[in-house]
């Protein structure tokens, strides 16, 4: 164990470089002025080309299954899970086939993924692959970390992250889903995104301040999905720098958050990118659709239609948009869509 003398009044190295075998950090790591907090809890790996499940404290001693590393992690532990070996030419990876639920007991659990960048083929995936009607993954406690995982819903019609919290024994505020892919999730309706999707709250509703950032979803009925507010609506959502489905025939609504009409106490969707105007079928068939929600913003965002009047139909933003059903009580500003000439802009305007 390296050890530094005191200078100037402080202990440690304030200058040159250093080479450490083994660095032990017993209270916090400073980089530039900023802390950086140590885990306080345990840390666990899993990885599915192993031959049988270890005892999970190691890379060498790891758990084959995801549950495994669920299951024996307590609160504030770090669950890192490795991609299993890619053998299908077709372009799948190999997934973890199972689903998953992180109990209420593990409070401020992380899952993360080692991440080779956010695209199927670089993430562990989970990937059931029969009838089922569960999500590939639950999420019942509370501050839980997702990053870095890729979840595939072909074959099921549960969904992929369920955000399950009915303010008795399940709990999932505080949410954060980073880094991660979501492909072909779909509720029990093959078309119809208010039964369902890629990250999904029960219809009891409550989750509130999940943060929802920087992944990309791809060919999902539904991206992001309310299903109710039986308990309370969900508050302090934000929605920042996703790549949403933009494969119009398979998607009907890229952000669902009705809740069977009674919508978001507050959400902002700030700084993403859809595509083409979701048209699998004739149910939602909008980019967004927040009727009964509370308040928001919608900032700083781009769509893949026709915002200005040369040309053809102007899609529209505002309570019964064509494009969009964004209610009063939601402010839009610095939204762009696609403009025919050089004079426009593609600014989408409040009619």
């Amino acid at each position: 164990m390296s050890s530094f003398n005191k200078v100037g009044g402080r202990y440690g190295m304030h200058s040159g470089s250093a080479r450490f075998k083994n660095l032990q950090i017993d209270s916090n790591l400073w980089l530039q002025g900023n802390a950086l907090s140590v885990n306080p809890g345990k840390t666990w790996y899993v990885d599915g080309d192993v031959n049988a499940s270890g005892t999970g404290d190691s890379w060498g001693s790891a758990f084959k299954t995801i549950q495994e590393g669920v299951t024996a992690a307590s609160a504030d532990d770090i669950v890192y899970v490795a991609a299993q070996k890619i053998t299908d030419y077709t372009g799948d990876p190999t997934s973890y086939e199972e689903n998953v639920i992180i109990p209420f007991a593990n409070a401020g659990m992380a899952l993360i993924g080692v991440s080779r960048g956010r695209t199927q083929g670089g993430l562990p995936q989970l990937k059931v692959g029969t009838t089922t009607t569960q999500a590939l993954l639950t999420i019942r406690a509370p501050g839980c970390l997702i990053a870095n995982m890729g979840f595939n819903g072909a074959g099921a019609t549960g969904g992929g992250i369920l955000l399950d919290d009915d303010y008795t024994t399940k709990a999932a505020f505080g949410t954060t889903i980073t880094g991660c892919h979501f492909k072909n999730c779909v509720g029990p309706d093959a078309d119809d995104a208010k039964d369902g999707g890629a990250i999904q709250w029960s219809a009891q509703g409550n989750a509130w301040q999940v943060s929802i950032i920087e992944n990309r979803f791809y060919k999902n009925v539904c991206d992001i999905c309310l299903l109710g507010t039986e308990s309370t609506r969900p508050q302090d959502v934000l929605i920042e720098g996703n790549q949403f489905s933009g494969y119009a025939a398979y998607t009907d609504c890229n952000i669902q958050g009705t809740g069977t009409g009674s919508g978001f106490g507050s959400i902002n969707i700030i700084n993403n990118v859809f595509g083409q105007l979701p048209a699998i079928g004739a149910n939602v068939a909008r980019y967004i659709d927040l009727t009964g929600t509370l308040s928001g913003m919608v900032v700083d965002n781009v769509f893949g239609c026709q915002t200005n009047e040369t040309g053809g139909t102007v899609l529209t933003f505002k309570a019964d948009g064509t494009a969009a059903k964004i209610p009063t009580t939601v402010h839009v500003a610095r939204n762009y869509g696609q403009s025919i000439n050089f004079t426009e802009s593609g600014e989408i305007k409040i009619e």
